[in-house]
């Protein structure tokens, strides 16, 4: 039976895996990677793509069975070619906050949020910085864009990922042209060679064609995928952690919780303002996302993992690294709901949601507060969400109605404990499902499948619910209210901590 494979290159994995046509997991590969902070910029060299793709590859089982295969990757970022392709600027990353300029300026230009780790703002702060590659600019496109692109030769990517390039019209189900023109009007746009729109790869909508695998393509990966497997569009992580989530449909959400935190939820109605806290994305279908995204979630946690681990070394102790996660989470619960007053800042990088450029990771208690292993970590783990929790409650007080949010990515992997409290955190029921273990790379195998196998004028949302996910089994966590109002106390706190964050970055 021929299978479909989705790929997604992580901020930490590449990672592949391969579904069945009862869309279930069946052979999956991976290579890890890490980003690189080079000449003040985070980065990953184009030549380990390929390395890790090729990685990834090797470990999937009968590639000759594959028939559709989808790329995702991180959203956002910067990579800008000229008319042969060739790289003009190493490529700037979502980890980026080095376009405050370009982002505010298009901000107000647009009456529109752009965050700073979007396509168009590392554009424009390259123009307001006059950087010499600017007028050689002939194509821009994501990560997952690219490996479209060097796979069959289509300059295209899916309507989600475009949503972290250029603002959407989700009527039309392409780029916003008002927006474009505005954009195109700039003084410091005319004076160059060539307009936005003639850059931006093309917008495709979930179950559209993009191509197929080109002779080029395969040599790219030394023949490892059969020659002329079809593609669907390229999706950012965000986009797939959707789809593989099953939250495609208005009043549906996820959080998606790794290196960074963010979440989705499907609009009913636009919102009534414009928040610098708040994207406005797609689904893979074209249909309004209010999207939190927060640079920072579970690094910091990692490494006190790390210094326990090595404090129970001290004493004979070999503990595994799931062991030392799952003790550790397991060991938060018996803490205090608002953690026995010990606060914690996990911010490594800056965030955009807390108008931070950088981060200084910090525990902070007063000489009252309970000081247990118990109130620490579960103070580490409130942190990881924290900053996605002040987003959440813009949207709860602009009345964004949340039915389920879905949780994946590594927060969620020790049953119930991150599903308890992002619970309380976002005031909504948290399911986690089995498959939802596969993440992004599972969502883009779907969205290869959507295309590969869709009926006639079938939507994406009952592609879904009706035929994927129908008795999936999976376990929900409704709000505790002690958590709840444990944790508004801890956010009313970690408010004020932020203030000792910003001095933090200032004087250290």
């Amino acid at each position: 039976m021929k299978t479909c494979l989705g790929i997604e290159l992580g901020s930490t994995r590449v990672k592949a895996v391969a579904i069945d046509g009862q869309f279930r997991p069946v052979s999956s590969g991976d290579y890890t990677w890490a980003s690189r902070y080079e000449n003040g910029v985070w980065t990953y060299p184009l030549e380990e793509v390929w390395i890790g793709l090729k990685t990834a590859l090797l470990q999937v089982k009968n590639r000759e069975d594959i028939a559709a295969a989808g790329v995702s990757a991180m959203m956002h970022g910067y990579l800008a070619f000229d008319k042969d392709w060739n790289l003009l600027t190493p490529f700037r990353t979502w980890q980026n906050t080095i376009t405050g300029q370009a982002a505010a300026e298009l901000t107000k230009l647009f009456g529109f949020n752009i965050p700073q780790r979007w396509s168009i703002a590392h554009l424009y702060q390259a123009i307001l910085n006059k950087e010499e590659h600017v007028p050689q600019v002939a194509h821009i496109t994501t990560l997952a864009g690219y490996i479209h692109y060097k796979l069959t030769g289509i300059h295209a990517v899916g309507v989600g990922e475009a949503s972290g390039m250029f603002p959407i019209d989700s009527g039309k189900l392409d780029y916003d042209a008002a927006m474009m023109a505005k954009f195109n009007a700039l003084p410091a746009v005319q004076a160059l060679p060539w307009r936005l729109e003639d850059l931006l790869p093309k917008v495709l909508a979930a179950g559209q064609d993009a191509g197929a695998l080109t002779e080029a393509g395969a040599a790219m990966l030394d023949g490892l995928l059969p020659l002329g497997v079809v593609f669907a569009p390229a999706e950012g992580d965000a986009g797939t952690g959707m789809t593989a989530t099953n939250a495609v449909a208005p009043r549906t959400g996820n959080v998606s919780a790794g290196t960074s935190i963010f979440s989705m939820v499907v609009l009913e109605r636009p919102l009534e303002r414009v928040y610098e806290e708040i994207d406005l994305v797609t689904t893979p279908t074209g249909a309004p996302v209010a999207m939190v995204h927060c640079n920072n979630c579970t690094n910091d946690t990692n490494a006190w993992v790390g210094v326990l681990g090595e404090a129970a070394r001290l004493f004979g102790a070999e503990p595994s690294a799931g062991e030392l996660y799952t003790k550790l989470y397991e060991k938060s619960l018996e803490g205090d709901p608002d953690c026995g007053g010990v606060l914690v800042c996990n911010y490594l990088a800056g965030e955009g949601v807390t108008h931070m450029d950088a981060g200084r990771p910090m525990v902070v208690r007063t000489p009252e507060s309970k000081f247990t292993l118990a109130n620490l970590f579960r103070a580490q783990l409130y942190a990881t969400m924290s900053t996605l929790k002040i987003g959440m409650d813009i949207l709860a007080e602009e009345g964004v109605a949340i039915d389920s949010l879905t949780g994946h990515g590594g927060l969620f992997k020790t049953p119930v404990v991150g599903q308890s409290y992002m619970a309380a955190a976002c005031n909504a029921p948290v399911t986690c499902m089995e498959t939802a273990g596969e993440g992004g790379p599972y969502g883009m195998a779907l969205l290869a499948s959507f295309l590969m196998n869709k009926e006639e004028g079938e939507r994406l949302e009952d592609f879904l619910s009706k035929r994927v996910f129908a008795g999936a089994s999976g376990s929900t966590v409704q709000p505790d209210p002690a958590c709840a109002e444990g944790f508004n106390t801890y956010i009313r706190r970690y408010r004020a901590l932020l203030e000792v964050e910003k001095t933090a970055v200032s004087v250290l």
